[in-house]
């Protein structure tokens, strides 16, 4: 992420933190979408990062629960002997 795309950046870009009122509207409805954008693009990618990580989680379970029947069913067949 660029430098003058942060939030402080943009802030200072429009002198929001000074006594100016000068601050056009249309210059205050444009950062405000650069930052929804911002924050779309970053739940986006947190969203396939839970996904992708919720799917290596199931693998991994369906992977344990195949060894868990896999030692049950040698042990009845080692019992049966």
């Amino acid at each position: 992420m660029s430098s003058d795309a942060t939030l402080s950046a943009q802030v200072n870009k429009l002198n929001l933190n000074q006594s100016s009122t000068e601050t056009d509207a249309s210059e205050l409805v444009s950062v405000v979408d650069d930052l929804l954008n911002q924050l779309g693009s970053k739940f986006s990618t947190l969203s396939s990062e839970l996904i992708s990580k919720m799917d290596e989680m199931s693998r991994r379970l369906d992977n344990l629960e195949a060894t868990i029947q896999a030692g049950s069913a040698q042990a009845a067949s080692d019992g049966d002997e």
